[in-house]
């Protein structure tokens, strides 16, 4: 820390191991730079990191290959960025909203 005004103070974050610390969501065609801009930014992390390429539908529970599917029976309801599985059990009320809005 040559020329530094002062000393590190306090702690930022604690991060456990195998915790995730970025998750990002794009488009497929932006894949590769977004894992190169990524592997960047991890040189700014103490410790190792891994890349992983989630094999889910954005932030969802769905897998990629089974979201077009459960769009075209209309059990997936997208309201701008966000997408929500509709399940057959829980709450009725609401669950019924949303399959009215889908």
């Amino acid at each position: 820390m040559r020329g530094a005004w002062g000393k590190p103070y306090g702690t930022v974050a604690r991060v456990k191991i195998g915790q995730i610390i970025m998750s990002i969501r794009c488009k497929d065609s932006n894949a590769g730079v977004v894992r190169e801009s990524l592997r960047r930014a991890s040189y700014k992390f103490p410790g190792r990191q891994k890349i992983i390429d989630s094999k889910k539908w954005g932030f969802t529970n769905v897998n990629k290959e089974d979201y077009p599917a459960l769009k075209a029976e209309k059990k997936v309801l997208q309201d701008g960025a966000y997408v929500q599985f509709l399940r057959p059990h829980g709450a009725l009320e609401p669950n019924l909203r949303r399959q009215l809005r889908a």
